[in-house]
């Protein structure tokens, strides 16, 4: 279950904050700011980086006057940063936090590869070539460059 709140803006948007458990590391906890039009906004946002289970529920952690000034000064609107905060840490954007765990292979490039392309060369469709169309005779009335 999340913690957190809403603050509105007088120019009608909301800043929501929710405190909710890590994705990436067991047993802690981390503060998410979201800037958007309303609180179900702010909510599918989050839910469409992939935190399902995001609710607010209450007004009980309210963002902050300094939360506040962060998540409007970043220009994607959705910071994070670990709780409970440290003066040195600084709020991150939501890509550092949902980056997905590099899995398979490395980043260096596959030893024993010749560079040499397989497949059609650049510029050519696969399948079969239409043949190009044949020109239509014109009528001597059609000609518009002679007026």
């Amino acid at each position: 279950m999340a913690g957190g709140g809403f603050s509105r803006l007088p120019n009608g948007t909301v800043v929501v904050a929710l405190t909710v458990p890590s994705p990436v590391t067991e047993g802690r906890t981390v503060r998410i700011l979201v800037h958007a039009m309303n609180r179900a906004r702010a909510l599918t946002r989050l839910r469409n980086l992939g935190l399902r289970a995001v609710y607010l529920r209450g007004n009980a952690e309210p963002p902050t006057p300094d939360e506040i000034t962060a998540v409007l000064h970043h220009p994607d609107g959705l910071l994070w940063r670990a709780t409970p905060e440290c003066a040195q840490e600084l709020w991150q954007p939501i890509r550092a936090l949902l980056r997905p765990a590099r899995r398979y292979g490395s980043a260096e490039p596959r030893a024993g590869r010749t560079g040499v392309p397989t497949g059609p060369p650049p510029g050519t469709r696969p399948g079969p070539q239409a043949a190009p169309r044949p020109e239509l005779p014109r009528s001597s009335g059609s000609d518009l460059s002679a007026a």
